[in-house]
C-alpha cells in the first residue's frame, strides 16, 4: 500500500461503508510525503505514538456511512501494519536508524561508535 486511497478502500472492505469515510484519517498518516516524498517520511507518524496522535485529532470513533462506529486507533494500525510490513514500530525504532550528522550533536558529547559513524 502506498496511497491514502488504497488504504481507505482496505478499511472499507474491512469494517464497510465507503472509502471516502477513512480517506481524512490516512491521508493524515500520509500528510508527511508532502515534505519529504520517500518512504522514510513515515518516521513522522507511523508508529504506536503517531496511531495515539491520530486518535487525538479525529476523536476515538468514526462513524461510517453504514451507520458504524469503528475506532480510530483500529484505523491507524491498519493503515501502519500495511505500510510496516505487518507490524506496529514505536519511535524509537525509527530514531534509532538515524546516521548522526556533526550538525545534530552540537552541546551533546557523542559516543566513539557514533563517531565512526558520524555523516559530514
Amino acid at each position: 500500500m502506498t496511497h491514502p486511497y488504497h488504504h481507505a478502500v482496505s478499511s472499507a472492505r474491512k469494517w464497510g461503508g465507503q472509502p471516502e469515510d477513512y480517506l481524512p484519517i490516512h491521508d493524515w498518516f500520509d500528510a508527511t510525503k508532502e515534505s519529504h516524498a520517500h518512504f522514510t517520511h513515515r518516521a513522522l507518524r507511523h508508529h504506536a505514538e503517531g496511531i495515539f496522535e491520530c486518535e487525538r485529532v479525529f476523536g476515538t470513533t468514526i462513524t461510517n456511512s453504514d451507520g458504524k462506529k469503528v475506532p480510530v486507533r483500529y484505523i491507524g494500525e491498519q493503515h501502519v501494519k500495511e505500510d510496516c510490513g505487518g507490524r506496529i514500530p514505536n519511535v524509537a525504532d525509527w530514531l534509532s536508524r538515524i546516521r548522526p550528522a556533526l550538525w545534530m550533536s552540537k552541546g551533546y558529547r557523542l559516543t566513539e561508535e557514533e563517531v565512526r559513524n558520524v555523516e559530514d
